[in-house]
């Protein structure tokens, strides 16, 4: 089982890292017109929130597994939610990152339309902002990936 929460914090850490590429692929226009060519100057701060959201969504997949319980399809990212938030209220995680978690659950749904499941109890709606508009959101996503990431990476590492 190790094995597999250590493919878990791998995963996770790599959509972080893909995150923070994307996040800086954004902001540095050089980068965007020099290393990738593209016709014009483009904000990619949905994407930023969706593998940041990934990352949280992993990182929790392996706290879990680290205490047995895996969880899948239908509706993995749901279950994931419920067992994590389970954990939480019964003060074996702290509430800080279950806040963390909940808020990126929510900003990647709006943004990209995942978790169907979870938008039929919420109710349809449709992200109306500005790529531009989304920087401040996508950062924030970014840094409670961070420390999500951190804080299960540093249980794992001393149980």
């Amino acid at each position: 089982m190790d094995s597999n929460i250590k493919l878990l914090l791998e995963r996770a850490e790599n959509e972080l890292d893909l995150a923070k590429v994307i996040f800086t692929t954004t902001e540095d226009k050089n980068i965007q017109t020099e290393v990738f060519h593209l016709s014009k100057i483009q904000t990619f701060y949905s994407s930023v929130i969706s593998h940041s959201y990934y990352c949280i969504f992993y990182s929790a997949k392996a706290y879990l597994l680290m205490k047995g319980i895996k969880t899948e399809a239908p509706e993995v990212h749901k279950k994931t939610f419920e067992a994590f938030k389970k954990f939480v209220s019964e003060g074996v995680v702290s509430e800080e990152l279950l806040k963390i978690y909940e808020e990126v659950l929510i900003k990647a749904e709006t943004l990209l339309g995942i978790f169907k499941s979870e938008k039929k109890k919420r109710g349809e709606f449709t992200y109306q902002k500005i790529a531009q508009a989304n920087r401040e959101p996508a950062n924030q996503s970014l840094e409670n990936a961070k420390t999500f990431f951190s804080n299960i990476f540093r249980i794992y590492k001393f149980s």
